[in-house]
């Protein structure tokens, strides 16, 4: 499990079990669109408990002739939406008259593969976040929880971040003197999943059949039609497969995919230098050359020429901002991540039956 961010004014996450089921509900019926909504709890003794949720109602502006970009661009933008505010507010008062916790807490987002540390997610949990720093955003998994493993995570923003992004400046120089880097952008919180008391006794008295170490062997083929035999349950079988998961060639995929985004970005801000290196060759040819006339001027006893005259022939070229390549490094560090979890398992299984995979 990971640790809280030193920065956070909570330790933990505490999730209600019934928060991801309606999470997981939304998620999986808008997929492959995304699907965002409001979450929210109270802050208690350094665990942030998210009791309830709601999703955001993301259908203005989409047609039945939209593309299916359009509408996953309206549903990553509605919890900035000022009508979805608006709603989000509503919905609280409305949580408040029945005596609900209804402190606004963050805000859920669906992804796929891992898919999410885009500039959307950076610009709602800003808007989240710079008014309440007791906020949240938990990620859902939809491909990867569709496998039977719940793939539910929280993150914040880091406090290092949050200044920078307040401020816009993502130069060279200013990435130096913070000394933020794409590590720094967010940072995950440890979930726990909750259950109330009357579900947790209801699960506890749920009858369970009674366990037989050993089966009796009928006397006759009436005995076996009246009672069959009921075999002990076995493991399954498809733990024993050793094929390539095909998640795992998706991820490697979309690694390649951040990476050459990544080397293109890396292209851009080399092409940047090397104009910038072009002007400034200029602008020092010119100096030299203003220089001598002026040196020329002092002797014949001429008034000299003003120096600073480059600043309005040449116009150095602006740095392009380096956030993009900061959030496109991010999430190939999560698809690294993922490819590691993948091929744990799938590296064991090959080593237990290598020697029947080697030619003989």
């Amino acid at each position: 499990m990971s640790e809280a961010p030193k920065d956070a004014p909570f330790q933990a996450v505490q999730v209600e079990a019934l928060v991801i089921s309606k999470i997981a509900k939304h998620c999986s019926s808008a997929f492959p669109t995304i699907a965002t909504g409001s979450i929210v709890g109270m802050d208690q003794n350094g665990v942030l408990e998210v009791t309830n949720t709601f999703p955001f109602p993301s259908t203005e502006g989409v047609t039945a002739d939209s593309r299916e970009s359009d509408a996953s661009f309206l549903a990553a933008a509605a919890p900035r939406q000022k009508a979805n505010v608006t709603y989000q507010n509503e919905m609280i008062r409305h949580l408040k008259e029945v005596n609900v916790d209804a402190n606004n807490v963050g805000w859920y987002t669906s992804a796929t593969m891992g898919n999410f540390v885009n500039m959307g997610f950076i610009e709602n949990q800003f808007h989240y976040q710079k008014d309440n720093d007791k906020v949240v955003a938990l990620v859902y998994d939809t491909s990867k929880s569709s496998q039977g493993g719940l793939t539910l995570k929280a993150y914040r923003l880091t406090a290092a971040f949050m200044e920078a992004f307040k401020e816009a400046k993502f130069t060279t120089e200013s990435l130096q003197k913070s000394k933020l880097s794409f590590r720094d952008i967010i940072a995950e919180v440890p979930i726990n999943v909750h259950n109330s008391h009357l579900l947790t006794t209801f699960l506890h008295q749920l009858p369970a059949p009674p366990a037989e170490d050993e089966i009796t062997q009928p006397s006759s083929l009436e005995d076996l039609t009246r009672n069959p035999i009921k075999p002990p349950l076995y493991p399954s079988l498809e733990t024993l497969d050793v094929s390539i998961d095909p998640y795992l060639e998706k991820t490697c995929d979309l690694l390649l995919e951040s990476i050459e985004a990544h080397y293109t970005d890396l292209n851009n801000f080399q092409f940047y230098q090397r104009q910038l290196g072009r002007e400034q060759t200029k602008i020092s040819q010119w100096q030299a050359k203003r220089k001598a006339e002026n040196a020329q001027r002092t002797v014949a006893k001429q008034p000299l020429l003003p120096e600073d005259e480059w600043q309005r022939l040449f116009k150095l070229p602006q740095e392009p901002s380096r956030l993009e390549g900061m959030l496109n490094a991010k999430q190939v560090e999560q698809y690294s991540k993922q490819v590691d979890g993948f091929t744990a398992n799938i590296s064991a299984k090959m080593f237990a039956v290598r020697e029947n995979l080697l030619p003989k």
